[in-house]
């Protein structure tokens, strides 16, 4: 760990490995996200139909849950440099291929494969985790988070204008491309500037990369249990593509999907047996030991937290639009005030877990939001617009400095495995929205609304088993000597 004081206006040591951090994040959202705000022209062009639209908005999100994962584990066991930098130079490609995609199929496997590129956000967890001490690591993980999670929002704000620049039908596809060689050259510049650990550190890497280590018997079950969403989600958006919705694939494939689904889950309990089988027999000495609860509480709390912004954020052009009877330009420009709040909230939820510790931050956060979405669904077209506007960006700052707080403690864990557990919980975000998402197709604004809230406040009984992050972890060294890691001042 670097000592020197955390400036933000400093491009040195830590400070730089911040900086370029989070740039490669916002490059992985803009990428990721570069489709939704030139959905009107790509629809023209290759003259796709609405429920079509739907359906590559879907598959956008699908295979960003496993790939979170995947991904997790992969930066453990080989660092983030390389991750990041091959992340960033391969999902050019598919971002090249959408862009000049010209039927529905090959826009489908594009969109598909370009879900990979929201994982990038799991490799920098590590890394920031790896420059920054405990009592600022908060606010590093928030800035992270928040500046590059706004990569979102830039696409939404510049990729129409870029389009226009080029002008023509085929404007949509220069802006796309725009993307994906931003994506392309920053891989390379990543790569060169970028060390996995300050000079003299150890990158500590987990035993195995197939599944997670726990530590005691009721954590093995644990675990198990908190892997089934996972599964529920991919096969909650494979009944969503079925004939009994979208209708976009056959009951055969769809009941191939589940039958697959059920069997990676099967050979997965088989990997987490392997891994963890020797703690049934011999006990891990205490001071190896961490609690996987931890993990399971920041979990559901970043379904309700990150999966409600994602949702949210899907939907609340539409929702102001049809309450308030606004033009889409105003509309999008009204909701974005959501996505606006991520360059400060979610740094300030960071530095609040820094100040005041992890849980009573997350308590007091997580409350919030659940009453912030309780206020959300009260907003109807008696109001006034300013005063709903207000609401939103109100319940959007417990939303996303709730994130902040669920990242500060992520990396206090277990260190070896910080790229597994924030590949985890960055993956039930994604559950979140495709849980909350598929809600909303059923029912109105408002219980939509209500049901997040009520998720919220399961998070917040669930926060009551929660330890805070105390003392010291401990870290085995290649010769066997231990190193102790602080993840508390007291």
């Amino acid at each position: 760990m670097s000592n020197s004081s955390f400036n933000i206006f400093s491009f040195q040591g830590k400070m730089k490995t911040l900086h370029l951090s989070w740039m490669a994040f916002f490059i992985t959202f803009a990428v990721w996200f570069n489709f939704a705000p030139l959905l009107q022209s790509v629809k023209e062009t290759l003259g796709l139909t609405t429920e079509e639209v739907k359906t590559l908005l879907i598959l956008n999100v699908a295979i960003t849950i496993p790939a979170r994962v995947i991904i997790g584990s992969l930066t453990d066991k080989y660092g983030p440099r390389v991750v990041y930098s091959a992340l960033l130079v391969l999902c050019s490609i598919p971002c090249f291929t959408f862009a000049f995609s010209d039927n529905f199929l090959q826009a489908a496997i594009s969109r598909f494969a370009l879900g990979f590129i929201g994982a990038g956000f799991v490799i920098g967890i590590r890394l920031v985790s790896e420059w920054f001490p405990h009592n600022e690591l908060g606010t590093a993980e928030g800035i992270y988070g928040g500046w590059g999670n706004f990569g979102s929002a830039a696409a939404a704000f510049t990729l129409p204008t870029v389009a226009l620049m080029f002008g023509g039908d085929d404007g949509w596809r220069y802006a796309m491309v725009v993307t994906g060689l931003l994506s392309l050259v920053f891989g390379f510049i990543f790569y060169t500037n970028i060390t996995d650990t300050p000079k003299g550190a150890t990158y500590f890497k987990p035993k195995n990369l197939t599944a997670m280590e726990v530590t005691s018997k009721g954590d093995f079950f644990l675990l198990l249990i908190m892997k089934v969403p996972m599964y529920a989600a991919l096969a909650l958006l494979a009944w969503k593509l079925s004939p009994d919705n979208v209708g976009m694939i056959s009951d055969g494939v769809c009941y191939a999907i589940y039958a697959f689904l059920f069997a990676l889950y099967l050979y997965e309990w088989s990997q987490v047996w392997k891994v963890n089988k020797s703690i049934f027999t011999t006990p891990v000495p205490e001071i190896h030991q961490y609690k996987f609860k931890q993990v399971a509480v920041l979990n559901i709390l970043y379904f309700a937290t990150f999966g409600s912004e994602l949702a949210v954020v899907s939907m609340l052009p539409l929702f102001f639009l049809e309450t308030f009877e606004l033009t889409p330009v105003i509309a999008g420009m009204v909701a974005s005030a959501y996505a606006f709040m991520n360059l400060a909230s979610r740094p300030g939820g960071g530095w609040l877990s820094d100040k005041f510790g992890r849980k009573s931050t997350l308590i007091i956060l997580t409350a919030g939001l659940a009453l912030g979405y309780l206020l959300m669904a009260q907003i109807e077209s008696s109001w006034t617009l300013w005063i709903a506007v207000a609401a939103a960006m109100l319940c959007s700052f417990f939303v996303q400095a709730g994130e902040g707080a669920v990242f500060a403690t992520v990396p206090l864990i277990k260190r070896r495995m910080t790229g597994q557990i924030a590949g985890m919980t960055g993956a039930y975000g994604n559950v979140g929205a495709v849980v909350y998402l598929t809600v909303l197709s059923f029912v109105s604004y408002q219980t939509f609304f209500y049901v997040i809230a009520c998720t919220a406040f399961v998070g917040l009984i669930t926060l009551l088993f929660m330890a805070e992050p105390k003392g010291k972890i401990a870290e085995v060294n290649e010769d066997g000597s231990v190193t102790m890691i602080d993840v508390s001042s007291h």
